[in-house]
């Protein structure tokens, strides 16, 4: 068996290839972001290894016999090493892969995302929906929708939304129940998620102080999504985002007995790694999503980016 040379250091062939096609350690030097002396270094220990390649003339340099020889062949390997490089970024590009806590990924942006397809045709989307905090170093997720209070390291977050909730319920459980005066009377009627701190806040918040709610019978679903369903179907009152079911109220299917809307001290936020913030597909969807948080929230919504309301 014969033996196999290895190769010569990259940033060496690099350079020769350089310099073969312009033959001019000048150009190759601006070309590459390096000084002429720092392409001649490295084109010596091409030649240490190999033999001259190039003639040094008074006005410039030409290819030896054998840097003719060796010329074709490389820019070949690096046109091969462009291109592949050009059709991967072109397919990562192509795909944003979206991960988004349950309610708001399901009663929100799914009814919308399809106008960001539209706008970006070239784009596809994956969102994934759910409740686990995703690990960007170790999953194949470029944004997430994250509740909190904005600080995750690494990550570059941009404030979306309020997370605000208020008691619903069915008309038909309305109307078995009868007209509800006050706030108490909601606690003659089944709660879902009783256990959720935000029942004890908001019923704290609108002078129910001591709703005696740890002795219910509690129907746990685990997200809002499951408990708007609940409520939906006449299983009981749900304390719900209203941002999130604004339809569901406008088309009667769902009623907010009362207007007290509580304000949690957590947030919904956009995040993305702080490395990959120049991706176009990540600075397209955040700009589109930013606007449409803008449009379709109003008031609610402060602007700024990385900053809550007051």
């Amino acid at each position: 068996m014969g033996l196999v040379m290895s190769l010569p250091p990259l940033p060496a062939i690099r350079c020769f290839e350089a310099a073969a096609r312009h033959l001019s350690f000048t150009r190759a030097a601006e070309e590459l972001g390096m000084t002429q002396a720092a392409v001649s270094y490295q084109i010596r220990v091409l030649e240490e290894r190999l033999g001259p390649l190039f003639l040094r003339r008074a006005r410039g340099v030409e290819l030896t016999q054998a840097g003719r020889q060796l010329a074709p062949a490389i820019s070949e390997a690096f046109a091969t090493l462009r291109a592949a490089f050009e059709d991967l970024n072109q397919s990562v590009e192509g795909v944003l892969n979206i991960s988004a806590v349950n309610t708001l990924g399901s009663n929100w942006l799914v009814p919308r995302i399809g106008a960001f397809q539209l706008a970006h045709p070239g784009i596809a989307v994956r969102l994934e929906v759910t409740g686990r905090l995703t690990d960007f170093a170790r999953e194949e997720i470029d944004v997430g929708i994250r509740v909190g209070a904005g600080e995750w390291p690494g990550l570059v977050s941009h404030w979306l939304m309020n997370m605000r909730y208020t008691p619903m319920l069915s008309p038909r459980l309305l109307d078995r129940a009868g007209r509800l005066e006050a706030p108490a009377d909601l606690l003659s009627l089944p709660l879902i998620e009783a256990s959720d701190p935000w029942w004890l806040d908001w019923f704290t918040a609108a002078g129910v102080p001591d709703p005696d709610l740890d002795g219910r019978g509690d129907i746990r679903l685990g997200t809002q999504h499951l408990a708007a369903n609940a409520a939906l179907g006449g299983q009981g009152v749900a304390i719900l985002s209203p941002e999130f079911y604004s339809e569901e109220i406008a088309e009667g299917r769902l009623v907010q007995p009362f207007p007290l809307i509580m304000t949690s001290s957590a947030s919904y936020w956009l995040v993305y790694p702080h490395a990959r913030r120049q991706s176009p597909k990540i600075r397209a969807f955040r700009d589109w999503l930013l606007e449409v948080v803008a449009r379709d929230v109003g008031p609610e919504r402060i602007a700024g980016t990385g900053s809550p309301p007051c």
